[in-house]
């Protein structure tokens, strides 16, 4: 085997500071020629790392710039098209989301005295200490929900072959609802566009909480196969996601869930994703692939129960990656900041075939919050967990899941006569602005083309002798 400097997660011998300073951040992936080498694209807009759910909240949007400082730092966006991508209007909300439920998000403030006016309302839609009202609620899941509706434009018109939002992937929110610090369900919204253009969705949630909003969207529809693999006991949030949750009606076994019990290894999660996605994937055939990538099934991470390192968490992604077919690639939890953002860089690397040193760039801002190793893959092994799926209880589960997929019966096919409108996602101002350019254009075009065509004739009909400019 080569050696790699990219390897080197303990050094024996430490680089002087010009050594460091010279030192490749990356390389790329050793096969790279052999490789499936798609088109990446990156949406992300700075805004949604300025808001706050409160200061004993698990959950820090501010993770998401720690995420997109490790991206430059390693310079991986020469390796991506850049997009900051707008917010999501809301009529591009209501496409799933309620418009009471809506109309409450915008209007709604944290002012005390305006709260207690609507303790009622606070209760209807479920606000409280998981979902909160706070500073700018509706601008935080309007951005992060544009982000991922971007991203699906970039996949159907065919400029993007893997389209990244780490700032989405909010999987437990509801058609009337917030649940689960999830206000807006941005992967319902995305997967609803791609079904607009692609015949099959598979939804794949890596999370360490079961993808309860995004099954529940689509329990009904063979268009949409949602897998889940996640931690289950019948009481952790948000308490589903058992092996009998399969579908109902047109979508009966269209649901496939997979429980795991607490301290699941890398070797045991890997082995099993692996068996249960590759024939799920070649029984299914999907159009398209929304891979939610949680930070939260990682080891030592604030609120999880898994104990997962980096790699093993990527290798997952990878795997999905080397089947070739277009991706939608977006976060979800993950509450331990630091951990999350050198997870999501990490994916983001293998994602566009890139090998990263993993000692952490010298210049990287915010480097502090890396110490004391200043590594990229931390060992997040947790001593007090320990794995409680052995390997019986794995095969079962597998044995359960593979059963399952036996009645799919192949790929479901579905009529797509009509070629849906608004597939490039423009505003009603962005349009009435278009064509006021476009009229403008062609109002000059007319005018200058007449001119020319008039000194042509002027030209044509000049006596022998006369000189005409």
């Amino acid at each position: 085997m080569a050696y790699s400097w990219a390897d080197d997660d303990d050094q024996t011998l430490q680089h002087d500071s010009k050594t460091l300073k010279y030192m490749p951040l990356y390389e790329l992936n050793s096969n790279f020629n052999q490789q499936y080498r798609p088109n990446v694209s990156y949406h992300y807009n700075e805004q949604v790392s300025h808001f706050h759910y409160g200061v004993r909240h698990p959950m820090k949007p501010f993770r998401l710039m720690l995420t997109d400082h490790l991206v430059i730092g390693y310079k991986l966006h020469e390796h991506m098209d850049l997009y900051k991508p707008r917010r999501a209007t809301r009529s591009e909300l209501l496409e799933f989301h309620s418009e009471d439920y809506i109309d409450f998000l915008s209007s709604i403030t944290p002012d005390q005295s305006a709260l207690k006016s609507y303790a009622d309302t606070l209760a209807k839609f479920n606000i409280g200490d998981d979902c909160p009202v706070f500073d700018g609620m509706y601008d935080y899941a309007s951005i992060y929900a544009g982000a991922s509706l971007d991203a699906t434009r970039k996949l159907i018109n065919g400029q993007s072959d893997i389209a990244i939002n780490w700032s989405g992937g909010l999987h437990h929110a509801k058609k009337f609802e917030p649940s689960g610090f999830c206000y807006v369900n941005d992967i319902v919204l995305s997967i609803l566009n791609l079904l607009r253009y692609y015949p099959r969705v598979l939804y794949i949630d890596i999370d360490l909480h079961h993808g309860d909003g995004v099954q529940e969207a689509f329990y009904t529809t063979d268009r949409v196969l949602t897998c889940s693999f996640h931690k289950y006991d019948g009481k952790f949030f948000p308490a589903t996601g058992n092996l009998d949750e399969t579908g109902i009606g047109k979508g009966k076994n269209f649901a496939i869930n997979v429980p795991l019990r607490d301290g699941v290894d890398d070797e045991s999660y890997i082995r099993l994703f692996k068996s249960i996605m590759e024939p799920l994937i070649n029984q299914f055939n999907p159009s398209v692939i929304v891979q939610q990538c949680g930070a939260d099934s990682l080891g030592c991470d604030r609120l999880g129960r898994f104990n997962l390192n980096i790699k093993a968490h990527g290798e997952c992604v990878n795997f999905i990656k080397s089947f070739g077919i277009p991706m939608l690639v977006v976060g979800g939890g993950g509450y331990t900041p630091r951990n999350v953002s050198r997870l999501w860089c990490y994916e983001t690397s293998l994602l566009t075939n890139v090998k990263l040193n993993s000692k952490l760039p010298e210049n990287l801002a915010f480097r502090n919050w890396f110490k004391p190793d200043y590594s990229l893959h931390p060992n997040l092994k947790g001593d007090n967990l320990q794995n409680q799926n052995d390997r019986k209880f794995l095969e079962n589960l597998k044995i359960t899941v593979l059963e399952q997929l036996r009645f799919l019966n192949g790929a479901p096919s579905c009529s797509m006569n009509e070629i849906p409108p608004d597939l490039q996602g423009f505003t009603k101002d962005d349009e009435e602005a278009f064509y006021e350019k476009l009229k403008e254009q062609d109002f000059n075009d007319k005018f200058i083309d007449g001119e020319a065509r008039d000194k042509k004739i002027m030209k044509d009909e000049a006596r022998i002798g006369e000189l005409m400019e």
